[in-house]
Formats: C-alpha cells, sequence, structure tokens
C-alpha cells in the first residue's frame, strides 16, 4: 500500500492488532517501554510525544507524572481516534512535518523514529531540539544480526545505529539491549 506521494505505509496498524502484533514483532516491547519512561529526565508539564499509536507509551508516562499535558501525533487515523479515547490532543501528523508549537518540556517516542532515514532522523532531532528541553525516545537500532530480536519491515524500517542518533541529538545511549536502545538528550 502506497500514500498518495508514493511512499509505503503499513496498512496493517490497526488499533484493535497493534498491541499483540508489536509485541510479536518485538519481544521486549515492554521493557523497551518502562525503560523510556524511566529514562525522562525531570517531571514535564507540556509533553509532544511522536507517533501515540494507541497510546500506550501516554498511558505509562501518565501514570508516572499526573499531571503532564500531552499532545500526541500520529499519521494513521484509526491510531489517532483511538488516541482520542485517553482524553488527550492527538493530532494527525507525520513527524516529517513541522511540529506543533513549542516550547515542550519533553519529546518522547517509542518505535516510531526508525520510520526515518538518516537525514531524516538528523532533520527531526534539530527541529526537537530547537523547540523542547529534553528528548527521550526507545527504538529499534541497527545491530549485527545477530543480536536482531525485532522483525522489521524492508524500505519501511530504518534503524540507525544508537552511537550514531546519540550523537545527531546531542544525547546519550541510557539503555541498550539486543537492537533495542533508549536514548536521551537534555538541552537545559
Amino acid at each position: 500500500m502506497s500514500t498518495p506521494e508514493g511512499r509505503a505505509t503499513q496498512f496493517h496498524f490497526a488499533p484493535e492488532t497493534y498491541e499483540a502484533m508489536i509485541r510479536a514483532d518485538v519481544p521486549r516491547y515492554d521493557e523497551l517501554q518502562r525503560e523510556t519512561i524511566a529514562a525522562i529526565p525531570f517531571a514535564p508539564a507540556r509533553v509532544l510525544e511522536l507517533g501515540v499509536g494507541t497510546g500506550e507509551t501516554t498511558r505509562r508516562l501518565l501514570e508516572r507524572y499526573p499531571e503532564a499535558l500531552v499532545t500526541g501525533l500520529d499519521s494513521t487515523p484509526r491510531m489517532v481516534f483511538e488516541a482520542r479515547e485517553l482524553g488527550i490532543d492527538v493530532r494527525l501528523a507525520r513527524i516529517e512535518d513541522p511540529l506543533p508549537d513549542g516550547p515542550w518540556d519533553l519529546v518522547i517516542s517509542v518505535l516510531t523514529i526508525h520510520h526515518l532515514d538518516a537525514d531524516g532522523k538528523r532533520d527531526l532531532f534539530r527541529r526537537v531540539r530547537a523547540e523542547s528541553r529534553a528528548l527521550v525516545f526507545g527504538d529499534v537500532v541497527e545491530v549485527p544480526p545477530e543480536r536482531r530480536i525485532a522483525s522489521l519491515t524492508p524500505d519501511f524500517d530504518r534503524p540507525s545505529p544508537a552511537a550514531d542518533q546519540a550523537r545527531w541529538c546531542d544525547g546519550q545511549v541510557v539503555w541498550e539491549a539486543d537492537d533495542l536502545a533508549v536514548i536521551g538528550a537534555s538541552y537545559d
């Protein structure tokens, strides 16, 4: 399936099947979620979540920081509809689009940024740095084949090495296991 611009899309990203699919494709999904939330460097007031999906990261973030105001972005209309059930501001947008006006205390993402190529990641990190105090993301990263556990789709999933991404966002790798990593950056 393709978008009008000719880019491939993941037509199987449906709210009712996403959680089971992602746990099958990423066996350490729950651990990745926990480690991403644990890497948040301070109690954020305004949060921008990239790739909100069904809202799993948002739910976990709000359990730890119930006062946070979260705005979510996702490019799948059905996911946006589902995430709005959480009572947060969710917008239909791609991470390649301009970010909503900040400043944001925190930009967070789980399993979204790996869809960008290296230039797209560097551009996103530049835009995030200009609009936020901190960035925390958990994602699939490029590793040797023997360390790979996540199921990837060619031409849709474009992981980059964790060390490169940490350098591009002026951050550091705070957790890594198999082909998953959490990277954090503070811009204060």
